[in-house]
């Protein structure tokens, strides 16, 4: 511009150059004002496509760095299934290339399918000859070690799969941590074998947790312990006392039977095991055997208890005989003994009786095996036995003919009275 001015000073008029000095500026302005009206907006667009293209493509490749660094790191990552064989899960792992997965890993387990994303780890780096092994089994087992420390601090309880039984308890998957269980803490009582099968799924918590270690111990004991807690307190409230259940004889104590209820413990003292012969009826029980018991006492405590009656089922045998002999009824009586307190008789069916010597009168002669009849007092209810008289029967027999005799003899008539009047005047 400066140069075009001074060409033109030099070869043309002051007047001349002001006007060619004005038409030069005017064409200048015109030139810088046109490609600012056409696309001053198009130009930002552009710019700023290019620079949304450039962030992403630095995301792109900031992504698979970090992708590529893990990778290495052996830490988990997220990879892309890209085709499956029969021996072989081929995966990619970024700049083009593609690992292996044993489908053993998944035995036991969905195979995954085409385009699905899994977790694994890196075992063996790849080279251009190649493949990288890559492993399911462990990245599932990493992410579980993780998922077991917040269950482990958080007390919560947990599934699991039996996989193997080894020597004092089993082998127990969970999350894909391989985890023990002691035979000690599989069951609520004490077990001396393996009772879960291999397959098994169990609930759980874990009692002992280290990583660095591989330590982790499963107790299954605690759950089944809190789970038959709610289970006897739900049999407890369905039943109420003196309902007759059916029971299972758990043990035979020296003074006391031990039954069992759907899993709850109960007893039956000696005192209510029998009416009569009580230590004898005791040992004819066994264990194992199935019997009806009379519920008498419910404990509802933390570990519920029954309290159990037997003779209960049965009428009392003073009930019976005050039924069968009631208040001076006279039934016949076989002497069995004659001792100085008095004599013991039969009364048939098992049924005993006693005479008392003060109640036998001074004329009294029997002896062993005859029959008597006699008069009963009342029953003594602590020996199941009819107290009787025989002094009691003559008086109340002497009564009955007086009685008798009196309604059957002839009233005097008038007559015989006057006659009787006038023969003692």
């Amino acid at each position: 511009m400066t140069a075009a001015k001074e060409e033109i000073k030099k070869t043309t008029k002051p007047e001349e150059v002001k006007e060619i000095i004005k038409e030069v500026k005017a064409e200048e302005t015109k030139t810088e004002k046109k490609p600012a009206k056409k696309s001053p907006k198009k130009i930002e667009v552009k710019e700023e496509e290019i620079n949304m293209d450039e962030m992403s493509m630095e995301q792109l490749f900031s992504a698979q760095d970090d992708f590529s660094k893990e990778l290495k790191k052996k830490e988990v990552v997220n990879v892309r299934v890209v085709q499956i064989t029969d021996e072989n899960i081929l995966v990619d792992i970024g700049d083009k290339k593609e690992g292996l997965i044993s489908v053993k890993e998944f035995e036991g387990r969905d195979i995954p399918k085409e385009e699905d994303t899994i977790p694994a780890i890196l075992l063996r780096p790849g080279s251009e000859e190649r493949h990288a092994i890559l492993s399911n089994k462990r990245a599932m087992e990493s992410v579980g070690w993780e998922k077991c420390k917040e269950i482990f601090d958080t007390t919560q309880k947990i599934r699991g799969v039996v996989k193997e039984c080894v020597k004092g308890g089993y082998m127990v998957d969970v999350m894909g941590v391989a985890g023990f269980m002691p035979l000690s803490l599989s069951e609520i009582h004490r077990a001396f074998k393996h009772y879960l099968p291999i397959g098994a799924k169990v609930k759980c918590k874990i009692v002992e947790f280290s990583k660095e270690k591989n330590k982790l111990i499963l107790s299954r004991k605690e759950i089944l312990a809190e789970e038959e807690k709610t289970r006897q307190q739900e049999v407890v409230a369905s039943v109420k006392e003196g309902e007759i259940l059916r029971t299972v004889v758990s043990k035979v104590g020296r003074d006391k039977l031990f039954l069992r209820f759907h899993g709850i413990e109960g007893f039956v003292e000696l005192e209510n095991v029998a009416w009569k012969d009580k230590e004898e009826m005791l040992k004819k029980y066994r264990r194992g055997q199935r019997i009806r018991a009379k519920l008498m006492k419910i404990d509802s405590g933390d570990k519920p208890r029954l309290e159990f009656g037997l003779k209960q089922l049965y009428l009392s045998p003073s009930e019976f005989l005050k039924k069968r002999y009631p208040f001076r009824s006279t039934p016949k009586a076989t002497i069995e003994k004659i001792t100085e307190e008095g004599v013991e008789v039969s009364l048939g069916k098992n049924n005993k009786g006693f005479i008392n010597s003060y109640e036998l009168g001074r004329d009294f002669e029997a002896k062993e095996g005859d029959s008597i009849k006699v008069l009963v007092l009342g029953i003594d209810t602590e020996k199941f036995i009819v107290n009787l008289s025989v002094k009691k029967y003559e008086s109340f027999q002497n009564r009955k003919i007086v009685k008798q005799y009196m309604r059957q003899a002839p009233r005097p008539t008038l007559g015989q009275l006057l006659d009787n009047n006038t023969e003692d005047k």
